[in-house]
């Protein structure tokens, strides 16, 4: 069961004990458009939810037919120079907290809410899901790490092709761009996003954080630093219960009871 646990301004926070899975759902309907502040918002309760321990996978969703078109256009210019810079310390959240955080997109997923969606662990969208950064048609680039992120994910060549036009790419482009995880009919979303929750929490919630963090940090390490990283996480969690418990259980025969230890 389902309870709304905090409301916002422009979207709600809801968590299902059950499936131990808390959602932040953007709701301000039909476009979804995200003020300044709610970025700061967001941010916070994606540190919350990563703080508590009923909770295991996060998503971002949002209500309607779209997720969102973007920004608030206008407020950027009651913001100083100054404080735009730190855009992307908010819209990094996703990655940044240690428990897998899921996209599900739907219509239009533009500007901002595109941005915070790349910086989430996977990205669930539906054919219908239009994708773009078209802040080159307004005379501004993107500003919370969108060209960077999209061009490590599918290339220099086709994100100058989809930014400097403003272009929009489909569902199905995403996810044959690479861009995307999986690419869904509308109406079977949610239940793609239910099972990949299942299928998160089904995994050692010790051995999941610890390749999100190998995985985001040696994006930006030499390949042998990388390694590095990677084998001395893997050591670590040698001495782990988790650790010791899948190794019990692919030998008992038998399904893994993780603690998270």
């Amino acid at each position: 069961m389902s309870s709304i646990i905090s409301k916002f301004d422009g979207f709600r926070v809801e968590i299902n004990q059950e499936k131990r899975r808390g959602d932040i759902i953007l709701s301000r309907p039909p476009l979804n458009i995200i003020q300044y502040s709610q970025r700061i918002q967001i941010a916070q309760s994606l540190r919350d939810l990563d703080k508590n321990e009923e909770i295991r996978i996060v998503v971002l969703r949002a209500d309607g037919d779209h997720f969102s078109s973007g920004g608030n256009i206008e407020g950027f210019m009651q913001e100083t120079p100054e404080t735009l810079t730190m855009l992307a310390q908010n819209v990094m959240t996703p990655e940044k907290i240690r428990k897998p955080v899921i996209a599900a997109i739907q219509g239009y997923c533009f500007g901002v809410g595109l941005e915070f969606s790349l910086a989430c662990d996977f990205r669930i969208v539906t054919k219908c899901a239009q994708l773009s950064l078209p802040e080159m048609k307004i005379g501004m680039i993107p500003g919370s790490g969108g060209s960077v992120r999209l061009a490590r994910m599918i290339g220099l060549s086709r994100v100058k092709d989809m930014i400097m036009r403003g272009k929009k790419i489909s569902g199905e482009e995403a996810f044959n761009w690479g861009l995307a995880s999986e690419v869904v009919e509308k109406d079977k979303l949610e239940i793609t996003i239910s099972k990949l929750v299942d299928e998160l929490c089904s995994v050692s919630p010790l051995a999941q954080r610890a390749i999100k963090t190998v995985l985001n940090t040696s994006q930006d390490a030499p390949l042998h630093v990388a390694i590095e990283l990677e084998g001395e996480t893997y050591g670590r969690l040698r001495s782990s219960d988790d650790f010791n418990e899948g190794v019990k259980s692919f030998v008992e025969k038998r399904k893994p009871v993780y603690k998270g230890y």
